[in-house]
């Protein structure tokens, strides 16, 4: 089968060990990003299946409708950025592991890389001393300090034990489910969303974007944090709403942030407002790229790859589309 791979921008995918099980296949890899459609469809005219890289590319109905040859999306995780209906219309199956059950080590480790770049104001004094300056100011430490887990899923009880072993205290906010996992571990749960963005002194982010999350952290939330509290959102930008989470910053509620996506990605604008901003950390939505969860998603997608190719794809989401596939 002809296959491309988009948004490869390290070419590190050819170089996993998983690779091999398209040994046999025509593949082409692709390292930049194109939203464009008449670009992607010139590139992807002959291609029956297209493996995705996250949400990094939008693949909508104004692009499926000149891939006549297309037949299998494969990808890991959330599709908001799939069309689905279009997909089952026109008879591309789309194949993605909710891989409910597995932690995800790499975004965890990364959000709490950036917890503790942001109060100890790390690539601040490291930028500060490439400038010839020495200390330009005091962080905070975290022991006996409120971390409040926001979405308590796979990645949420991760940083929560994170923030026991550094000693400080975990409050927890989410949907009922959770709270009940939440409290069988051993957390507390906040008295009130209000409570919750009142007391932490540090606020992570852990849930899924869909319908129901989208903007489920509002200005006024955002207004209840403490002046020299940190956000940090390691998850999308989207659970924020639009534009919230800059002028909360400017108005001094919360103090600081440690941000890894973005509202609108990749951000080639260095007059970004929260890249111009003297409390806020910036990473570029790397929270899952390492090599040892490449491995991990990619395994997945290849797997649902070679289970199309043997006529029997798995993990479909769309599955009334069996019924008139390509």
């Amino acid at each position: 089968m002809k296959i491309a791979i988009l948004d490869d921008y390290h070419d590190t995918i050819r170089t996993l060990p998983c690779f091999k099980k398209l040994i046999g296949h025509e593949i082409k890899i692709w390292n930049d990003h194109v939203q464009n459609v008449d670009v992607l469809a010139e590139r992807l005219q002959e291609i029956e299946v297209l493996v995705l890289n996250r949400e990094r590319t939008k693949i909508q109905a104004a692009l499926l409708e000149r891939l006549p040859n297309l037949k299998l999306i494969s990808q890991r995780s959330v599709y908001p950025h799939i069309d689905i209906v279009a997909c089952t219309r026109l008879g591309v199956i789309v194949s993605s592991s909710q891989h409910a059950d597995t932690p995800n080590y790499a975004a965890a480790e990364m959000t709490w890389g950036l917890v503790l770049a942001g109060v100890r104001q790390i690539p601040q004094q490291m930028s500060a001393l490439k400038a010839g300056k020495w200390q330009i100011g005091a962080g905070s430490t975290l022991r006996e300090k409120t971390l409040g887990i926001y979405g308590y899923g796979r990645i949420g009880r991760v940083v929560a034990g994170y923030g026991k072993v550094f000693g400080m205290k975990v409050l927890i906010w989410a949907r009922a489910e959770s709270l009940k996992k939440a409290i069988e571990d051993g957390y507390e749960i906040a008295e009130s969303k209000q409570a919750f963005f009142e007391t932490s002194d540090v606020i992570s982010l852990h849930m899924r974007l869909y319908d129901a999350t989208r903007g489920i952290v509002t200005a006024d939330d955002l207004a209840h944090m403490k002046t020299t509290a940190l956000f940090v959102n390691t998850s999308r930008a989207a659970l924020v709403t639009p534009g919230a989470l800059v002028q909360a910053l400017q108005a001094g509620r919360p103090g600081m942030a440690a941000v890894d996506v973005f509202e609108d990605e990749p951000v080639p604008d260095i007059k970004h407002p929260l890249l111009n901003m003297d409390n806020v950390v910036c990473t570029p939505h790397i929270g899952y790229v390492s090599r040892d969860e490449f491995e991990i998603q990619f395994t997945d997608i290849f797997d649902q790859i070679v289970a199309f190719s043997n006529g029997h794809p798995t993990h479909v989401v769309n599955p009334e589309v069996l019924k008139n596939r390509r």
